[in-house]
């Protein structure tokens, strides 16, 4: 029987500390994305757009809301500014109360009506939702936020992880504010400061790469598979090595015959678009362009098309007079189509697919030249005749080295590749050949699908520029010449120097592409050496005007300064991002050279310039030139360490009189 005077056993627990602190967690969480918002509002383009986002919501507002949208529109729109500010103030305040715990209950209740007005001006009453989203406007989960901070407030005492819980320790009365009722301070203690202090570092930690990654994140597409695939180039994966064989330019032999057959397979397979690289083409003959045709006017051409690939495909020439809904059918895979025509009028022509959707056909590979010369030809007998066709590719990855098409690229025309006869740059490592004041016949046919070319030889005149390939047409002396998709065009150039000529699109974001190739005139062994000399005299200009002096006495790093003078020096190149230029300029985000202890090899080239580097296997070819004349050592040294500390680089910064050893 037990004695009533004898004492329990003890059932005390230690208080848990965790609910307050989960609590304040989910303050703190929402605190932070109220942080990225106020970031949001104080970039330019939230500011340069900050009237339309009413006139966007009202758009499309039912009747009986029209007035709301109406009402705003006309109180914002004639003061802007002011409210432009009042909303990055209100919104900054309003994420750093939620951070730090201050006002909780009135700032909770402040943010919900904030939070209403946002949802029912700039998102409109009814969204903007999103089918897969959360399909509830972002400014009602606000609300539903805010709410459920205001019961867990209600609920609990002044949180122990607040700014308001040391405000009511010195004034009590504060609990009006933070709690509305009077002062109640939790029982809970707080966890050791220890973990305070951890917890508060990883929430810096947060803050400060959410707010630093706002711009980039602006520009970065949604991280599915096909954004995936659609942002690596094949310019990127490119080998350094040239391609093995290039595409047989040469124009081929004349049939006799008075009736010319040709059979094309249809195919589906890869083939090479730049060193090392393919693409999953539709080529009719198994290669990009397909085989070039040479007929004379007058001859009879049959075309015997067999589909021995996957899907409808046709064929249309542009060279035939013949009924397109007869000849240009669609045949199916395992079908084969025979139709003949008279080639009556001379001339360069393409052909290709026209089966719709032709943009994607053709871009897929389908095009090839046909060319038809004149019966009685006046024109100057040529010594050695190529056959150009220009066109683009519009790639995604499939896997590896393999690429494979994107139609929304070739719908925005934002080819990765512009290539003469399907490869880039291929001509360049495999030029086309001539001797000395031979007539080189160019006949360049644009494929497109899209793109128009300016072709121009660097360094030559063409005699003789024959539009659409016709001898009636001659034109002298032109330097550049445009291409329209579709059409083709003969160059007659005769070039009595030796030395290499390239031959580019001269529009030249299509020749950084691939648009360029070369025309070796004559032995390279008898090429003229470039008469160079140094200018007497000379004194290189500043390439830093624009930078302030370096501080007198010993070297110091100046981070504002190195960034103005790479800006200034190094920008246009490599660019201000670091990210150099693909096939020219090699980056500086992750160099081996930058980020080297050893600072010699990257001086040096600030120094005294470098040309044809191979980094990580791929080649830049554009020289950079020498900066010791131009750049102090301090000066030297500031460009040197902004690159080692830009960018996510990270290596140990370098001295002037390291600069100096090295000069």
């Amino acid at each position: 029987m037990r004695n009533d005077s004898t004492p329990a056993p003890s059932t005390t627990t230690a208080p848990d500390t965790w609910p307050a602190l989960s609590t304040a967690a989910l303050r703190v969480a929402f605190g932070i994305i109220w942080i990225v918002n106020a970031a949001f509002t104080w970039m330019p383009s939230f500011s340069a757009n900050y009237a339309g986002y009413l006139r966007n919501a009202a758009d499309g507002q039912p009747a009986w809301s029209a007035w709301w949208f109406e009402l705003w529109i006309a109180i914002v729109e004639p003061h802007a500014d002011t409210f432009l500010w009042l909303t990055r103030i209100a919104t900054t305040l309003l994420a750093l109360a939620l951070l730090f715990g201050f006002a909780r209950r009135t700032v909770y209740v402040i943010g919900a009506l904030y939070s209403l007005l946002i949802w029912s001006t700039a998102g409109g009453f009814g969204g903007p939702y999103t089918v897969g989203a959360s399909n509830t406007g972002v400014g009602i989960i606000y609300v539903l936020i805010f709410a459920v901070l205001i019961a867990i407030n209600h609920r609990g005492g002044t949180s122990p992880y607040s700014v308001d819980y040391f405000i009511e320790m010195k004034w009590p009365g504060w609990s009006w504010i933070a709690e509305w009722r009077e002062r109640r301070l939790s029982d809970a203690p707080r966890v050791g400061w220890w973990a305070q202090t951890g917890i508060l570092a990883g929430v810096a930690a947060v803050v400060f790469f959410l707010v630093a990654g706002l711009q980039s994140s602006m520009n970065v597409k949604a991280p599915t598979p096909a954004a995936a695939a659609a942002a690596v180039s094949p310019l990127q994966l490119m080998s350094k090595e040239p391609v093995k064989k290039a595409y047989d330019a040469t124009l081929p032999p004349l049939s006799k015959d008075k009736e010319v057959t040709v059979t094309i397979d249809v195919t589906d397979e890869a083939v090479e678009i730049a060193s090392g690289v393919k693409y999953q083409a539709w080529p009719y003959g198994g290669t990009v362009p397909g085989p070039t045709i040479h007929v004379k006017q007058g001859q009879m051409v049959k075309i015997v098309l067999k589909n021995k690939a996957t899907m409808h495909h046709s064929i249309d020439f542009h060279s035939a007079f013949t009924p397109p809904n007869t000849s240009f059918h669609d045949i199916n895979p395992g079908e084969q189509i025979e139709f003949t025509f008279e080639a009556k009028v001379p001339g360069t022509f393409v052909y290709h697919c026209g089966t719709p959707p032709v943009l994607l056909h053709m871009a897929n590979g389908m095009y090839g030249a046909i060319i038809v010369d004149p019966i009685d030809d006046p024109r100057p007998k040529a010594d050695k005749e190529y056959v150009l066709v220009q066109s683009e590719w519009y790639t995604r990855q499939v896997s590896g080295n393999l690429m494979g098409p994107d139609f929304g690229k070739m719908e925005k025309m934002q080819a990765d590749i512009v290539a003469f006869n399907g490869v880039a740059f291929q001509y360049q490592a495999h030029p086309l050949t001539a001797e000395p004041n031979e007539r080189v016949r160019l006949y360049v046919v644009n494929a497109g699908p899209s793109f128009w070319s300016a072709f121009h030889v660097i360094g030559a005149i063409f005699d003789k520029v024959y539009p659409d390939g016709n001898p009636k047409n001659a034109l002298s002396g032109v330097s550049t010449y445009s291409v329209g998709p579709g059409e083709g065009i003969v160059f007659d150039v005769v070039i009595p120097d030796p030395g290499n000529y390239v031959f580019v699109d001269h529009s030249f974001a299509h020749l950084e592409k691939g648009a360029a190739g070369s025309l070796r005139i004559g032995n390279p062994d008898n090429f003229v050496k470039p008469k160079v000399s140094k200018i007497e005299g000379h004194a290189p200009a500043a390439a830093h005007a624009a930078a302030p002096a370096a501080a007198s006495g010993p070297y110091k790093f100046d981070a504002a300064r190195g960034e103005q003078l790479y800006t200034s020096t190094c920008a246009a190149c490599h660019q201000a991002n670091g990210a150099g230029l693909p096939g020219a300029f090699p980056p500086l985000v992750k160099n081996p050279a930058v980020l080297a202890a050893d600072p010699t090899k990257q001086l040096r080239a600030i120094l005294h310039g470098l040309s044809g580097e191979v980094i990580d296997g791929v080649s830049y070819p554009s020289p950079m030139p020498p900066f010791a004349a131009a750049l102090s050592d301090a000066d030297v040294a500031d460009i040197a360490n902004h690159e080692r500390t830009a960018w996510g680089n990270q290596a140990k910064l370098v001295t002037a009189d390291q600069v100096k050893a090295l000069r």
